[in-house]
C-alpha cells in the first residue's frame, strides 16, 4: 500500500509533542489501573515513556512494527509481539500516531482486551483508538522532532502550484 505526497505538513516540535502527551495521560488518569503500557515502536516511544511517568507505570513492552519505508507505508511487518501482555486485559498500548489504522488492527487482534491510546489521530485510523488528544485531516503528514532538523522553508502560500 502507498500513500500519495502529503498535501499538509504539520511540524510537532519536542515541547508539543511533551505537552500532547501529557494530555494524554490526564485523559487516562481516571481510567482502570493499568498493569503496564506496550510501546508501539519506534514512534510511540517517546509518548508511552511520558504517559509512563506521569501515570506512574514501571512495567513497558513493546510492540515492534514497521510499516513505513521513509514518507510511504508499505507493508506491515510485525518484528516483536508483547510478551508479557497475552490478550491485554488491563495493558495500554500508546503510539504516537494512528494514520491509516493498519498498525491498531494488527495490535487489536494481538490484544484485543487493551486501551489503545495515540497523541494524534487521523480520521481512517480513528475508529480503532479508544483515547487520542489531537486529530489532523488524512492529508496531512506529521512531522514529528525526530524527523527533522532545523532549515529554511517557504511560506504556505509558497508551497502550492499555481
Amino acid at each position: 500500500m502507498s500513500r500519495l505526497p502529503p498535501e499538509k505538513s504539520f511540524p510537532v516540535s519536542w515541547e508539543e509533542l511533551h505537552r500532547t502527551s501529557k494530555a494524554l495521560a490526564w485523559r487516562l488518569l481516571d481510567m482502570k489501573p493499568f498493569k503496564g503500557i506496550v510501546a508501539v515502536t519506534r514512534g510511540g516511544l517517546v509518548p508511552a515513556a511520558i504517559v509512563a511517568r506521569e501515570l506512574d507505570l514501571r512495567l513497558i513492552e513493546t510492540a515492534c512494527i514497521a510499516s513505513y519505508d521513509g514518507n510511504r507505508q508499505g507493508q506491515l511487518t510485525m518484528i516483536k509481539s508483547p510478551s508479557e501482555a497475552s490478550d491485554g486485559d488491563g495493558w495500554l498500548i500508546v503510539d504516537d500516531l494512528v494514520d491509516t489504522g493498519e498498525t491498531a488492527k494488527a495490535l487489536r487482534q494481538q490484544l484485543p482486551k487493551a486501551h489503545f491510546a495515540t497523541a494524534y489521530a487521523k480520521p481512517a485510523g480513528r475508529p480503532l483508538v479508544d483515547t487520542f488528544v489531537t486529530e489532523v485531516s488524512q492529508d496531512t503528514w506529521i512531522f514529528f522532532p525526530w524527523d527533522m532538523e532545523p532549515q529554511p522553508i517557504q511560506p504556505i502560500a509558497g508551497q502550492r502550484p499555481r
